[in-house]
């Protein structure tokens, strides 16, 4: 299939990834864990009491925001902005940029997140209901979804277009994709873009309780018994910029963004459709010039819901036929980052591609037959991998996916 001609040809690369999750500081640890199938869920931590039912969630562990951020700046930071800056920071470090080398008039930042400043809102609520206290003077600024890319783009010296993406679960994937579009389209040359999450806070888990769709044990993706998903956080970034950029400037590319796509299923606030999905899939093949048989593997949304699993495996039959490819969710691994999970999965395909290793989907018991995927159940697989898939899906039937090759 060639691409269409309203395409642009400008080649898109990614040339430093960082990020945060519950594997701890750093692209490298979450890659680790995700191949070894190690899950980075464990007993939940809150600084206030929690009398709720779930007691587990995939957190940062043992994180120290002023052992990476400057004393200035810190107060300013909700930990979802602290989670972006650091991953922003490995990410550039990776591309090769000294911190205001990246930036500039044709460098844009663009950060995905579903809630913004949860933490902050979170403790501003019950200093005002609980205490009847008076809020941070700072509490605005730290919990604005803006204020993550806008940071970056102080930090930076990032001058071209700057903002926050909100579409919950699909946050980053689509932030990445836009940041794609917007290099391909010609509008920026070289952007820092991925998503960030911080709301393992108390009332973010009442509330995803009360939807009845959190895991009071193990998440089992695709797999029989499951029953529900576990909350996490974190943040990933990525530099991407053109391939011309990057080769005039002797960067080695980790891999060519060759896709997006992205679609709305118009149908259901909370339920999931399969021709949304199953077309944001055939556009963001579309958009990289490939055919579903291109395509080697596969990182699902999965996020071990009943509904859900059957829904996104549906929609993988009808594009890629009665054999999809090889496919795995990680979200047992690093629990699911709501906002943040396009990038950390996108971080995790990317290895996935370089080490020509498919990560295993853990604590699967047996088949669903009504997922009929080949899941790669908890054992890693050595396979050929020269092009993948990256699927979230979110609430409100917001759907976003992103192609990634091997150069």
């Amino acid at each position: 299939m060639t691409p269409p001609a309203n395409i642009s040809r400008r080649r898109i690369v990614v040339t430093g990834m960082g990020a945060v999750s519950a594997a701890g500081v750093g692209a490298q640890a979450l890659w680790a864990a995700a191949r070894d199938g190690v899950s980075c869920i464990r007993p939940l931590k809150l600084a206030r009491p929690y009398p709720g039912r779930i007691k587990i969630a995939a957190q940062v562990p043992d994180f120290d925001p002023a052992a990476h951020i400057e004393p200035e700046i810190l107060p300013y930071c909700d930990p979802f902005t602290q989670f972006s800056i650091v991953a922003a920071d490995e990410a550039l470090a990776q591309a090769g940029f000294a911190r205001k080398e990246a930036g500039g008039p044709r460098t844009a930042v663009v950060i995905g997140t579903g809630i913004g400043g949860a933490k902050t809102i979170d403790d501003t609520s019950y200093v005002e209901y609980a205490e009847g206290g008076r809020p941070d003077t700072l509490a605005v600024p730290r919990l604005i979804p803006s204020a993550a890319p806008t940071t970056l783009g102080m930090r930076y010296g990032a001058k071209g277009p700057t903002f926050a993406l909100a579409s919950a679960c699909s946050s980053a994937t689509q932030a990445i994709g836009e940041a794609f579009e917007m290099l391909r389209a010609g509008r920026a040359d070289r952007a820092i873009a991925g998503g960030s999450e911080a709301c393992v806070i108390n009332g973010s888990i009442r509330a995803w309780e009360a939807l009845r769709v959190l895991t009071p044990d193990l998440c089992r993706p695709f797999s029989t018994k499951r029953n529900g998903m576990t909350l996490g956080e974190g943040a990933a970034v990525f530099i991407l910029e053109t391939l011309e950029s990057a080769v005039s400037r002797g960067a080695t590319p980790l891999c060519e963004l060759a896709g997006y796509g992205t679609t709305s299923d118009a149908f259901d606030p909370l339920r999931a459709d399969v021709e949304g999905p199953a077309r944001c899939m055939r556009l963001a093949l579309e958009s990289a010039g490939l055919e579903p048989g291109d395509v080697d593997y596969l990182n699902a949304h999965g996020t071990a819901t009943y509904a859900n699993d059957i829904t996104e495996s549906e929609a993988m039959r009808a594009v890629f036929g009665d054999r999809p490819p090889p496919v795995s969710s990680t979200k047992p691994i690093h629990g699911h980052a709501l906002g943040a999970s396009g990038g950390l999965e996108l971080s995790v395909v990317i290895n996935a591609l370089r080490e020509q290793i498919a990560p295993p989907t853990i604590n699967f018991i047996e088949p669903d037959p009504k997922c009929q995927v080949d899941a790669i159940p908890n054992q890693a697989r050595k396979m050929p991998i020269r092009v993948a898939l990256s699927n979230s899906f979110a609430f409100g039937g917001i759907n976003a996916t992103l192609v990634v090759k091997a150069l």
